[in-house]
């Protein structure tokens, strides 16, 4: 079976499997955005008289009949699989569709749709693991526990206002995946292997059937931007992963004898095969784990992309960790949004860690607000505080009641802020599968 590219020489075999590398098990999640690619490109062809409405009608049955499709090796990717499927049925009118493209901007409008698609589903998934953690939060909102610095104890805080530091990092979370999403919401069909064709393709009209908001409009750009828009992906994917592993670190340590604030659920965690009254935390640990591998995959596409201008075979290599990193996102989200459900929490072990030591800036600011300067209160507090032989527990603590402080972690104005991403998610997710769907 001859390739895309192909004459007349035949490849060596060890070339042939050493060049293909994975990219028929990776390219197959990106058949429907091959399809929506060749549809909407097939129609700006019939706009410049490159093919007939008859030809586009037949074209089209045959794209949207397309559910799965096996890639075979001999065909290296999705762009032979579904020109070959095509060209088996309708001849000579199948193979006109690539008039005007390069397998480089098919390549790149695929992953561009692929990513706006990917981003919008993990941003739900981040706004449904923020609700549960306000559901959490709002349950426990005025249990007190140690605040702590340099893991050392400090001031009080409640559970409640721990819970919202992670939802309020969710909410930012979403924010990075609407920059990603803005990253790839700009359509590359036209641009060719980066220098155009010689045919008056309606690059406008074609981005607006695909549900793009914008033309990547320098032609050359659009190759040289491709290692860019994964590396901002996963840029913004390593900025999530890092939050989901502070919220992991703090229920490991949270669920140790040592803390004893929370436990975690049977169901989230696994036994010792030696010492019979273990339980450990090994989804939050492999949480930990899976956001240290986010920076190594964010490099090796910064690696692989320091290139000059144009097309290069290298950036072959980059869609496996983009992909593996999306995958790896997914899951983290889906266990962040369960492990609220799994925390019991341990009232009094919490009540026993509240101690008098924690209350010694409570004190310092007492004395300022009787006009004592902060400094000389300061001191005299830290003198009795060293001579203290053992902290008490206290019954009653007073914390600050300023919006996002311990006292009111603002629950309603976290909420809005949800509610509202998640509309914009919507509302966008509607928009690009009516755009897909009238393409079909």
């Amino acid at each position: 079976m001859k390739k895309l590219w192909q004459t007349k020489t035949d490849l060596d075999s060890a070339v042939e499997a050493y060049t293909v590398g994975a990219d028929p098990e990776l390219d197959a999640r990106l058949l429907p955005y091959e399809v929506y690619g060749s549809l909407a490109h097939a129609s700006g062809l019939v706009s410049i008289g490159v093919l007939t409405k008859a030809e586009y009608a037949r074209i089209r049955k045959v794209l949207s009949g397309l559910k799965s499709i096996k890639i075979t090796r001999a065909q290296e990717d999705i762009h032979t699989a579904v020109e070959q499927a095509l060209t088996a049925k309708l001849g000579e009118t199948g193979a006109k569709v690539h008039a005007g493209r390069s397998r480089n901007d098919q390549v790149q409008v695929n992953l561009r749709l692929y990513l706006k698609d990917r981003l919008l589903e993990l941003d739900a998934a981040a706004g449904a693991a923020a609700s549960a953690w306000a559901a959490f939060g709002a349950k426990w909102d005025k249990r007190p526990i140690p605040g702590y610095t340099h893991l050392q104890r400090a001031m009080p805080t409640t559970i409640g206002h721990w819970a919202a530091s992670h939802v309020e990092a969710l909410l930012d979370a979403r924010r990075a995946l609407r920059f990603a999403f803005d990253e790839a919401d700009a359509c590359p069909l036209g641009s060719a292997a980066g220098y155009g064709v010689m045919l008056p393709l309606p690059r406008e009209r074609v981005a607006r059937l695909l549900g793009f908001s914008r033309v990547q409009r320098n032609t050359l750009r659009v190759q040289s931007s491709r290692p860019r828009l994964e590396a901002a992906v996963l840029s913004s994917l390593c900025l999530v992963a890092r939050d989901l592993g502070t919220l992991a670190w703090d229920l490991s340590l949270y669920s140790t004898a040592e803390f004893g604030f929370l436990k975690l659920s049977d169901s989230f965690t696994t036994g010792s095969s030696i010492m019979p009254q273990k339980k450990n935390p090994d989804v939050v640990e492999l949480t930990r784990a899976r956001a240290a591998l986010f920076p190594g995959w964010l490099n090796q596409v910064l690696m692989i992309g320091q290139l000059p201008s144009g097309y290069h075979r290298d950036y072959q290599l980059t869609k496996g960790p983009l992909f593996t990193a999306l995958d790896t996102m997914g899951q983290m989200l889906e266990i962040a949004a369960r492990l609220p459900e799994s925390l019991k929490v341990n009232e009094s072990a919490c009540a026993a860690a509240v101690t008098s030591d924690l209350l010694a800036t409570h004190e310092a600011i007492a004395l300022v607000r009787d006009g004592m300067p902060f400094r000389t209160a300061y001191r005299q507090v830290a003198d009795r505080a060293r001579a203290v032989a053992v902290p008490l527990p206290v019954d009653e603590v007073e914390l600050p009641s300023y919006a996002g402080a311990p006292g009111r972690p603002d629950w309603k104005a976290l909420s809005s802020l949800n509610a509202k991403a998640t509309r914009w998610s919507t509302t966008t997710k509607g928009r690009l599968d009516k755009a897909w769907s009238a393409l079909l």
